[in-house]
């Protein structure tokens, strides 16, 4: 039933406020008259509005609010770090605690869902106009949105199956669901964006697509995983997190015994690793990372949650070979300061330790002909980060069209 929850995992089953509960934290916002919160969200999505809305008793307009600034509002509702950015900029701080913006963002994104609501309207102000989205990420989605709004003709490519990059395929349902990623997607295709999937770009046909389109904007994300240096790193058992995050959603909760697992890296998509094994039932599951445990990129929470399943986060230690015959067997580390060994028996092991962009596009960015944002322009940011890049790249896109 565990391993399940690592495919299966419906929006209700994340636990959310009730309309009780929505609006006993909602009644504790103080209306402050120029909301700070609204001014530390990156995307625009306005807490200060929508939660005036939910307030009042105006769900559906607290729905509104988000899905018309946030085209990725329902997912963001989820995973976004809203503890160092709305919240933190929340005036309760200086009280108690602030107000749980994200939790109120979910509440009024599940109303939409439930009810099924569209809230986004188009206008035919560039009709005519086309434009190709390269990758499926947020930046592209977001872009997309803003563009198709306004009567733009969109065409979003990807080399995936599915719409959603790194959302879909780097983070885990037990985090982001599905229908969550589809809520959000669906609301693009109401505006009538297109999507070609499975349809990787070259650069050979980007400059044909030049021509057949007015605009070209690239958000293709950073999906080539970073590896380790040392001895023993190319042997069997030893995969990427990327990787082991895509086989573990596409597997339905059916893969293979991962036995003892090493995880390598202290960032939330080390997380994001860990709490996956626990719930595949991984006979033990070490995290080691460089850092101290408070230096630790990933955000508390998220260590505090996988510190809760009973993993071990084992900090201060770097890998310094991955030892094995035909395949990984043990992993030895070396303590950063004081240069003591530890060597952990492994099956399994797990490199979240950085991502990069892959070497054809990595030229894209800087071409002077073509709009680009997300991972791949700001090294691996936030999503609320990417669909702000893919707003602005939407913006500079219509003013051309201006131009013109």
């Amino acid at each position: 039933m565990v391993q399940k929850l690592v495919v299966e995992y419906e929006p209700e089953l994340i636990e959310g406020f009730d309309f009780r509960r929505a609006m006993e934290e909602a009644s504790r916002c103080l209306l402050c008259e120029d909301p700070p919160c609204s001014k530390g969200c990156p995307s625009g999505t306005d807490p200060g509005k929508f939660i005036r809305s939910i307030r009042f008793r105006n769900v559906n307009g607290a729905a509104e609010t988000i899905r018309t600034s946030n085209i990725l509002g329902a997912s963001c509702s989820l995973i976004c770090p809203q503890e160092r950015l709305c919240e933190q900029e929340c005036s309760r701080c200086g009280i108690d605690r602030p107000i749980q913006i994200g939790k109120l963002q979910q509440f009024a994104m599940e109303y939409e869902r439930k009810l099924n609501k569209t809230y986004l309207s188009k206008k035919d102000t560039y009709a005519g106009k086309r434009v190709a989205c390269i990758g499926a990420g947020p930046a592209s989605l977001s872009c997309a949105a803003e563009l198709a709004k306004q009567g733009v003709q969109v065409t979003i490519f990807d080399e995936h199956p599915k719409p959603g990059g790194m959302l879909r395929y780097a983070i885990p349902p037990y985090r982001l669901p599905d229908a969550v990623i589809d809520q959000d997607i669906h609301q693009l295709e109401k505006l009538g964006v297109k999507f070609r999937l499975n349809d990787k770009v070259t650069t050979k046909e980007l400059g044909k697509m030049k021509e057949e389109y007015d605009n070209i904007f690239v958000g293709i994300g950073m999906w080539q995983s970073k590896m380790l240096t040392i001895p023993g790193a190319d042997l069997p058992g030893v995969v990427t997190a990327i990787e082991f995050l895509s086989r573990a959603r596409e597997a339905h909760g059916k893969m293979p015994s991962l036995g003892n697992v090493v995880i390598v890296g202290g960032g939330d998509v080390a997380m994001d690793c860990a709490a996956t094994c626990k719930m595949l039932g991984a006979a033990s599951i070490y995290d080691i990372f460089i850092e101290t445990i408070e230096g630790a990129p990933a955000v508390q929470k998220e260590k505090e949650y996988v510190f809760k399943l009973g993993v071990p986060l084992i900090s201060e230690f770097k890998p310094v070979e991955f030892i094995g015959q035909s395949r990984v067997e043990r992993v030895k580390f070396e303590h950063m300061s004081n240069g003591s060994i530890l060597e952990i028996a492994a099956d399994t092991v797990i490199l979240a330790v950085g991502q990069t962009m892959q070497s054809e596009a990595a030229s894209w960015r800087d071409s002077g002909d073509i709009f680009s944002g997300g991972d791949m322009v700001n090294g691996g940011d936030t999503v609320v980060r990417a669909v702000k890049e893919g707003k602005e790249a939407a913006v500079k896109m219509m003013e051309s069209f201006t131009r013109r």
